[in-house]
């Protein structure tokens, strides 16, 4: 029997964050009123530390409102139960203590019979172990995850929550920035978009771009041209970048355009970027998870610094979307999809069933509950999708390459 129900939102933030929490303290209202749900502030955080913010009567009448907002109400921050090291560093738990153990003690201290995390393919992989350190000591506990994640990169989910959004934002910031285009002679605008390892959100970001192109009326006679605002190269982690190459080509489009815009993914080209500032005997910041920071790496200086001569451009801008997009509220094809899972997710949770709600795309794309074990990141794009094909085809930047490493 369900008593008590603990909800905690982690990682980096994605345009699902708010209404997941609404749509959980919805559900449990709807089907299970007596059950009471407390939130855990700062993720896994406030989890250790036992900080929690109790859902109210109040909190629950006014829990439609999250819908409507984007980041997350009750806080995240990046914590992995397994690395004791920077734990004890951080001050959250003691030296000698088992993070896990810490906890699983807190959570039946807290009276806490199942744990909702929202987060990516790093907080439900710290859910999976604790999971299973839950199960192998006797700790009568469900937990149930939620996908997010805005580079849409957990396998085997299809869709994760808030990715959509993030496209859609990203699209948004990009009609205000392409447009500085003709702020000077030559510009070359680099518009990088979040995703370490997967391109989706960048291909898909351009592809709403585009969409947004589409919708437009020119009028070149006045200098307004749809080949000046256009995208010009989208470059991902997946496909083989001939810089050389694509410079010849982007410079032939800055002579006849008079301008050139690249949408690319921070994680593009990451590996060379990574050994180049290592040979300079620079050390490569991470985090607690032990990926590079990606915001101190600065790929897009990077590769503005690669193209900047090739193209012989006259004026650089290198502009992020990231946090505008990810902070972003949920948009309608997101709100759905939330619905659905968060509805899923208490289901789950009442009859004791375990996992992260997702569609599975290992088994017909069935929206489940899918065991933790199976649970991964870094889910590459397939660039062989044929959405993605024709935009590189009609940008002039041809049938793509996959590279090596995936």
């Amino acid at each position: 029997m369900v008593n008590k129900v603990a909800i905690l939102t982690a990682g980096g933030f994605a345009p699902c964050l708010s209404s997941a929490i609404g749509g959980l303290i919805e559900r449990y209202s709807e089907i299970a009123p007596e059950v009471e749900i407390i939130a855990y502030r700062h993720g896994y955080q406030g989890l250790l530390q036992g900080d929690f913010l109790e859902v109210t009567d109040v909190v629950r009448q006014k829990a439609g409102l999250l819908h409507e907002f984007g980041g997350s109400p009750i806080g995240n921050s990046r914590v992995k139960l397994t690395n004791t090291k920077d734990l004890v560093k951080r001050g959250l738990v003691q030296e000698g203590d088992d993070p896990l153990k810490v906890a699983a003690d807190r959570l039946e201290a807290d009276g806490v019979d199942v744990l909702h995390t929202i987060g990516g393919d790093d907080t439900n992989t710290t859910a999976a172990d604790l999971a299973a350190f839950l199960a192998q000591h006797d700790y009568p506990l469900t937990v149930v995850g939620l996908p997010k994640t805005i580079d849409n990169d957990v396998i085997p989910i299809r869709q994760s929550l808030g990715a959509w959004t993030a496209a859609e934002q990203g699209s948004i910031f990009a009609q205000n920035i392409v447009a500085e285009h003709n702020s000077g002679s030559r510009m070359l605008i680099i518009h990088e978009v979040m995703g370490r390892h997967c391109g989706w959100l960048t291909a898909a970001t351009a592809a709403e771009y585009r969409k947004w192109l589409d919708a437009q009326e020119w009028a070149p006679e006045i200098g307004l041209s749809r080949e000046a605002w256009d995208v010009h190269a989208v470059y991902v982690p997946e496909a083989v970048l001939d810089i050389n190459a694509e410079g010849e080509r982007l410079k032939k489009i800055m002579d006849e355009v008079g301008n050139v815009t690249i949408f690319l993914s921070e994680g593009a080209g990451l590996d060379t970027i990574v050994a180049e500032t290592e040979a300079s005997g620079e050390k490569v910041p991470r985090d607690p998870f032990g990926h590079v920071k990606l915001d101190k790496l600065n790929p897009g200086k990077w590769f503005a610094d690669k193209f900047a001569d090739r193209l012989d451009a006259e004026k650089v801008m290198v502009q992020k979307s990231g946090y505008f997009a990810r902070s972003a509220a949920a948009n309608a094809e997101d709100l759905a999809l939330i619905k659905r899972c968060t509805d899923l997710a208490v289901d789950c949770a009442l009859r004791g069933e375990s996992g992260v709600i997702g569609e599975d795309e290992e088994n017909d794309n069935k929206l489940s509950a899918i065991a933790f074990s199976r649970i991964a990141g870094g889910k590459a794009f397939d660039i062989t999708t044929d959405w993605y094909v024709q935009m590189l085809q009609e940008t002039g930047q041809g049938t793509p390459e996959a590279a090596a490493t995936h």
